[in-house]
C-alpha cells in the first residue's frame, strides 16, 4: 500500500495506537499531522516519523477543548493544502462505578474526548474530505460491543456511541465518495490502563490477556496495519462498519 502525498491527521499521536499509526503512514509516504497534548512525546514520535518519511506537522492541542480542536483541521490544510484521511484516535478512560460521587464528572470527561471531539473534528474535516473522496477512521473498542466488567461504563458507552456515529456519518458522506469506518481493538499494550487510574495496571493486563481466546495482548502496530488497509484503495467497498482485532476477546 502506498499513501504517497496523502495528508493524514492522527489525533492522540503521542503514544500507543496513534503513534503507531502516524509512523506507519509516514513509512508509506504520507504527509502526517500529529495531534496530542504532550509536546515532549509528540516530538519523540515525530523524530521516528521523519526517519521513515516526510517531516510531520506537530500540533499541540486538546481535542476535548473546542477552541483548540477547531485549529487542527485548519492548520493541517493551511500547511499541506488538502486533507485525505482523519484518524479520530484520541481517547481516555476513567475507572469508576456508576454509584461513585464523581461519576458525572468522569463520564463527561470521557464522552467529551472519546465522542464529542470525534464529532467536531469530523464535521470540520468533512468539506475537505469530500474534495479528496477521503476516509475517516474512528478508533473504537471491543469494550463498546460487549458487557465490559465493573468500572468501565463511561468508556464502553462512549465507544458504543462512537460506533453508531460511524454508521450515521458513513451513510451521510457515502454519496460524496467519503468512507467512514471504526476499528475496535481488544486489549492492546498501551498506556491507557495506567492513565485511566488503575491502581495495579499489570494485574489488569494479566486479566485482559486471560480473557482473550488467543491468550495474548495486541500490539499497536497490528492495529496500525488494519487502519492503513481500511483507508487504502484495497478497502474501497468498505464503509459504515466496525472492524474487530481483539485476539478473540468477544468470544469469551
Amino acid at each position: 500500500m502506498s499513501f504517497t502525498d496523502k495528508v493524514v491527521i492522527v489525533t492522540g499521536a503521542s503514544s500507543g495506537l496513534g503513534a503507531a499509526a502516524a509512523i506507519a503512514y509516514a513509512k508509506e509516504g504520507a504527509k502526517v499531522a500529529m495531534v496530542a497534548r504532550n509536546e515532549e512525546k509528540l516530538a519523540e514520535v515525530a523524530k521516528l516519523c521523519e526517519q521513515h518519511g516526510k517531516k510531520p506537522l506537530v500540533i499541540k492541542a486538546d481535542v476535548a477543548n473546542d477552541e483548540e480542536a477547531r485549529t487542527i483541521v485548519k492548520k493541517t490544510v493551511d500547511h499541506f493544502g488538502q486533507l485525505d484521511i482523519l484518524i479520530n484516535n484520541a481517547g481516555i478512560g476513567r475507572n469508576a462505578y456508576v454509584s461513585d460521587e464523581k461519576i458525572l464528572e468522569y463520564f463527561d470527561q470521557v464522552m467529551n474526548t472519546n465522542l464529542r471531539a470525534a464529532v467536531l473534528l469530523t464535521s470540520l474535516a468533512a468539506p475537505h474530505l469530500v474534495k479528496t473522496k477521503g476516509n475517516v477512521i474512528n478508533m473504537s473498542s471491543s469494550f463498546g460491543m460487549t458487557v465490559p466488567g465493573e468500572r468501565y461504563m463511561s468508556y464502553s458507552v462512549s465507544k458504543a456511541a462512537l460506533d453508531h456515529f460511524t454508521r450515521c456519518t458513513a451513510l451521510e458522506l457515502a454519496p460524496h465518495g467519503v468512507r467512514v469506518n471504526s476499528v475496535n481493538p481488544g486489549p492492546v499494550q498501551t498506556d491507557i490502563v495506567a492513565n485511566a487510574g488503575a491502581p495495579k495496571p499489570d494485574l489488569v493486563w494479566q486479566a485482559f490477556k486471560a480473557r482473550t481466546a488467543l491468550n495474548r495482548i495486541g500490539e499497536p502496530e497490528e492495529i496500525a496495519d488494519l487502519i492503513l488497509f481500511l483507508t487504502s484503495d484495497k478497502a474501497k467497498s468498505m464503509t459504515g462498519s466496525s472492524y474487530v482485532s481483539d485476539n478473540g476477546w468477544l468470544l469469551k
